[in-house]
């Protein structure tokens, strides 16, 4: 079989497809990740991944799958193709992907309808043990027929376990019997050639892989940071065709920005693929799931938005994920709604800072979460703000006007069933979040000399610098005061934008605005750092 270059012209996009078998047949677009596999089969045997949905995952196991069932004539033009031996390997691919694990007993049926499918198809006698029996003699079957080793193959193994995460009785059945079928795979290490496991989520050893540690994790290794998603090399020869009309600053400013410690950051491949087929800038892969769990979680928790971006964690935090203790940072992390922006070395201790890895997620999360944070009435009215509007102009009695009509639609009752007792963390949060569903540049918490601004917002030229506080019944001064005092702008002051000052504090009494004061930073050629009011 020829395959076609797929750099020459416009091809197929592979929106949807997860057979790699098909994506070469039909001269889909193939971003080459072979010489990534290569390099895993140089290295070791058993191997776990953790990537969020829509990544690529299940197309690189396909890609395994043909590669040791050798399908050399899928593979001619690819970098593995001259380096591979070609010599046929049984495969065990099991995949949790379809199905919903919330229901008793769901789970047991689907492994035992899985088996019995490789088993037919390998010509294995069937039996009615338990999954974990029956793998373990399936792999066992496989080596003695052929003669070679078997790969194993699990796509989505924690699924299971997330689908009941609201049902946490059921997650830890579902747990519980994974835990049992996993570990058939370190007892049958004599039988097997290869193994990779692939998931949102990296639950910790000791709940499911207790009886599996010996798979080497490459979520974090920076080796391995763009084995799955696209590169700004990948674009730009992969898709080339693709590229004409497109304003590539915004392409990456909406999609670009995922990191696992690589050199270079990568794209969700599903918003790629979306961008190039609708030629619009929105949120393809956000609107592809639903992260009701993960905002009822952060509300629950009492969680301000603002303190979102620049979450900071270990690689331990960023792994404890499970149903008896799971952090908010490892929540957000591993299902793709913050990545590594930075990180830093305390002493062989790694420190990693998280945010948003680009304007989809930040913006369309933040809509999401005013959802949950307004009642109806006070969203529609947060949804139609006319915030550029009023910044443009510099109108900030209208900016008043509108947060404080915003609050006066909140009523009491909204506080005390939705738990919400931080009244200065519930504010801020639906400000910051308000700006950020509009598309605003922002900086939470930014960094100065002196101490941390609540939030930045960069826009038409000007910069605005908000300090929040909550105070009593009357209003005192106090955020405002901070941030002079405390020289939050100095460091945009010799831009040559208008930087203005704004504090405003809460009422916790009347829950609403108490105070929202305005100062205007005087320009660095200034003779003083006077603040002019």
């Amino acid at each position: 079989m020829s395959v076609p270059d797929n750099r020459a012209a416009k091809r197929r996009l592979p929106i949807g497809i997860q057979t790699f078998r098909l994506i070469r047949e039909e001269g889909s677009y193939y971003v080459d990740k072979t010489a990534y596999i290569q390099r895993l089969v140089d290295a070791g045997r058993h191997y776990f991944l953790s990537r969020p949905r829509r990544f690529g995952k299940s197309l690189l196991l396909d890609t395994i799958k043909e590669l040791f069932e050798g399908s050399e004539e899928l593979f001619r033009g690819l970098a593995i193709h001259g380096r591979w031996s070609w010599t046929p390997h049984p495969v065990v691919r099991l995949s949790f992907g379809a199905g919903t694990f919330a229901e008793p007993g769901y789970l047991r049926e689907d492994a035992a309808a899985q088996l019995a499918d490789i088993e037919v198809r390998a010509g294995v006698r069937r039996n009615d043990a338990s999954a974990p029996i029956r793998f373990r003699q399936l792999i066992k079957a496989l080596r003695e027929r052929s003669g070679r080793r078997v790969v194993v193959l699990v796509d989505e193994y924690d699924k299971p376990i997330l689908d009941a995460l609201g049902t946490p009785e059921m997650a830890r059945a579902n747990r519980s019997f994974l835990r049992g079928l996993y570990s058939v795979i370190k007892s049958c290490d004599a039988h097997i050639e290869f193994t990779l496991l692939t998931g949102v989520s990296k639950f910790a050893k000791v709940s499911i892989f207790s009886g599996l540690n010996n798979l080497m994790d490459i979520t974090l290794d920076p080796h391995y940071s763009a084995i799955c998603g696209y590169t700004e090399q990948d674009l730009d020869e992969v898709f080339a065709p693709e590229l004409p009309g497109l304003d590539r600053d915004e392409v990456r400013r909406w999609y670009n920005g995922y990191s696992w410690r690589g050199a270079e950051k990568v794209y969700n491949p599903f918003d790629i693929l979306l961008l190039f087929r609708q030629r619009e800038f929105k949120a393809h892969w956000f609107e592809t799931g639903s992260p009701k769990f993960l905002i009822d979680t952060l509300l629950r928790r009492g969680v301000p938005t603002l303190d979102l971006e620049g979450m900071v964690g270990t690689e331990a935090l960023l792994s404890a994920f499970d149903v008896d203790e799971m952090s908010v940072e490892a929540l957000l992390f591993q299902t793709g709604y913050l990545t590594i922006v930075d990180e830093e070395d305390r002493g062989g201790r790694i420190r990693y800072r998280l945010g948003y890895p680009n304007q989809e997620v930040r913006q369309s999360l933040n809509e999401r979460l005013l959802m949950t944070l307004l009642p109806d009435a006070a969203r529609r009215r947060a949804d139609n703000a006319p915030l550029r509007e009023l910044l443009a102009g510099n109108d900030f009695e209208g900016l008043e006007a509108f947060f404080r009509s915003l609050f006066a639609g909140v009523p009491h009752q909204w506080h005390v069933n939705n738990n919400i007792q931080d009244y200065e963390g519930y504010y801020a949060s639906v400000i910051y979040s308000c700006f950020a569903a509009h598309g605003f540049d922002l900086i939470p918490e930014d960094s100065s000399s002196t101490g941390r601004a609540d939030m930045v917002v960069r826009c038409n030229g000007g910069v605005y610098v908000f300090e929040f506080k909550s105070v009593g019944k009357e209003a005192a001064g106090r955020a405002l005061a901070q941030i002079k005092e405390r020289g939050y702008a100095d460091k945009y002051r010799h831009l040559g934008r208008s930087v203005h000052l704004t504090g405003v504090e809460f009422s916790r009494e009347d829950r609403n605005i108490a105070a929202f004061e305005v100062a205007r930073a005087a320009p660095m050629c200034a003779p003083s750092l006077r603040l002019e009011d």
